[in-house]
């Protein structure tokens, strides 16, 4: 099984700081099934970890993330699954996410190239955000026939309010640029084009100075008041996924991806 992600501890000052790089080496980083179970592995890695008080998650030189893999041949074999089995394989992603949400320690986000669907689900799991300044998100699952899960809509909104959260989601083909991401509270911090770890970097030393367990307690009290409702809010993203997924539109949003062409949607 190739090994997409890598995990280095005991930078910055005091050794307080780590590294999680996902990268499959590639360009485009899309998000397998077997690649959200690394990334989620990776963050449960940090659980009981009390050397580590700050998480750094970088992508590749070129791309955060392209989202989902939609060529990925267990990514594909959910077309011919039954509404169990699909249900079931449709929380990998709701817990990759939820596993960057929880950790105690502080989470960074250092973003290069495009930062696409799955990949902006991951980013909002995050505590903080910092995007090159040539770089670029977009959330194309409406596009797909597909509605935006992974608990992503509450954590969007929480961030942009939601007017923004709307034009985000929506206007699917809408590339956000790291000054539009900046503008909307989607992002915290612009870097120069390759900068964009130095710049996580420099915020993580910062955090990593402060005394760990004030920082662990703080970041868990302003989790559990902003996210109090976020399970009763999207409690059927699955379901709601599960069942875009069985639609003609969702079958020809793909088609049209795959093909390159505009795709025709008609409302079934």
């Amino acid at each position: 099984m190739a090994d997409f992600v890598k995990i280095e501890k005991g930078l910055g000052p005091d050794g307080r700081i780590a590294v999680v790089r996902f990268d499959r080496g590639d360009g485009i980083n899309a998000m397998s099934p077997e690649a959200l179970r690394q990334l989620t592995d990776a963050a449960r890695s940090f659980e009981d970890d009390g050397a580590t008080s700050v998480v750094v998650l970088t992508g590749g030189a070129k791309s955060f993330s392209a989202g989902f893999d939609l060529k990925d041949p267990e990514g594909r074999s959910r077309t011919s699954m039954d509404l169990g089995a699909l249900r079931r394989h449709l929380k990998l992603g709701p817990r990759l996410t939820r596993a960057w949400q929880d950790m105690e320690q502080i989470t960074i986000g250092a973003i290069e190239g495009f930062c696409v669907g799955g990949g902006v689900a991951l980013a909002v799991a995050l505590d903080f955000r910092i995007m090159a300044k040539d770089a670029h998100m977009r959330v194309p699952e409406i596009g797909l026939g597909m509605n935006m899960s992974w608990q992503s809509v509450p954590r969007m909104l929480h961030l942009m309010g939601p007017a923004r959260t709307k034009q985000a989601l929506i206007l699917a083909d809408q590339r956000i640029s790291a000054a539009e991401a900046y503008e909307w509270r989607l992002v915290e911090e612009v870097a120069e084009p390759g900068k964009a770890l130095d710049a996580a970097m420099a915020l993580a030393a910062k955090v990593a100075a402060q005394p760990p367990l004030s920082v662990a307690m703080t970041k868990l009290t302003v989790n559990r008041l902003a996210h109090a409702l976020d399970d009763l809010a999207s409690h059927m993203d699955v379901d709601q996924f599960a069942l875009a997924s069985m639609t003609e539109d969702h079958k020809e949003g793909v088609e049209a991806f795959l093909q390159r062409r505009k795709p025709r949607f008609k409302g079934r």
